[in-house]
């Protein structure tokens, strides 16, 4: 059995690592999502929703990916790896690790009978520590992500390019745009995401309908990730196109997008509501297969290193 001390370390290890095979294993369906979000933006759809519907560019998950492999090639599915890698490193191995933690400072001293609200401040919290420090590599994903749609210019050839280029023409302020709904993002996903799947998780174990193990960590990261695909898809929409908008050469006053509310208000206003649930499918398919995969992970990791179970 590992100490205290080397628990607390092994949990952060366990966190990143665990959320780095999710990351890599579902990019292709990120890359998608991120494509399907941008498709038709801010068209004048009031009264169009059908036709809008109908002329996407990217029709789907299946269809779109295949769209994206066809024009670019199939490696385009793995566009924004890099900094998707490196902003799990940081950004979940603080939000997963921190968690139990940050839990047990809200009072949290029975897992088996913690209340749920005491857990979603918890999630909340570790969410927002971990997006506000990883903000950068997640713009970066985001900007290489949607390079290669009709229309849309290529500026970066890789993670540094993209890295060298916005803070030469943006500054740093640059790197850190769209920190604001990035982190309201995070907030969501994270007191949604491991708050779901902890209560879920001890629900069933209270109930008694299934035991301790694989099965049980599966069936709760499913529902956990239903819940977060859910929750966050409008931040999402809105955090992507904040994060993607063309800023070099733009006067202020002309800029798409100047806050959290003023994209979702035009998002409702051009696109109606759901203009908010763009790539909702690839969304979905993206967390359901990465929540899975995370706390299976993080799971199985923790019992090899004889730390106790979430």
């Amino acid at each position: 059995m590992s100490s205290g001390i080397d628990n607390i370390g092994l949990r952060y290890v366990f966190a990143g690592s665990s959320c780095m095979t999710a990351a890599f294993v579902t990019n292709p369906v990120d890359v998608t999502k991120i494509r399907m979000q941008l498709d038709g933006e801010l068209a004048d759809q009031r009264g169009q929703v059908r036709t809008a519907y109908q002329n996407r560019y990217y029709k789907g998950i299946i269809r779109g990916a295949l769209r994206i492999a066809k024009d670019e090639g199939i490696l385009a599915l793995y566009k924004g790896l890099t900094p998707s890698l490196i902003r799990e490193s940081v950004y979940s191995t603080i939000r997963i690790g921190s968690y139990e933690p940050i839990k047990v400072l809200f009072g949290a001293t029975n897992p088996s009978n913690t209340p749920l609200y005491k857990k979603i401040c918890a999630g909340g919290t570790s969410g927002a520590i971990g997006s506000s420090i990883a903000t950068p590599t997640d713009l970066i994903r985001v900007r290489l992500q949607a390079q290669g749609r009709p229309g849309a210019e290529t500026k970066y050839s890789g993670f540094i390019s993209a890295f060298t280029h916005i803070l030469k023409n943006e500054g740093i302020r640059g790197l850190y745009r769209g920190m604001s709904p990035t982190v309201q993002r995070a907030i969501v996903v994270t007191a949604t995401q491991t708050a779901g799947y902890d209560h879920t998780k001890h629900t069933i174990l209270n109930a008694g309908l299934m035991k301790e193990g694989g099965a049980l960590h599966i069936t709760a990261s499913m529902i956990a990730g239903f819940m977060v695909a859910v929750t966050s898809s409008p931040v999402d929409v809105i955090k992507t196109r904040i994060m993607n908008q063309k800023i070099d050469g733009i006067c202020k006053d002309q800029i798409m997008y100047k806050h959290t509310l003023d994209c979702l208000w035009k998002i409702l206003r051009s696109e109606g509501i759901f203009g908010l649930y763009k790539g909702f499918i690839p969304n979905w398919l993206r967390l359901g297969p990465h929540t899975i995969i995370s706390f299976y992970l993080f799971e199985q990791f923790r019992s090899m290193a004889g730390i106790k179970p979430i």
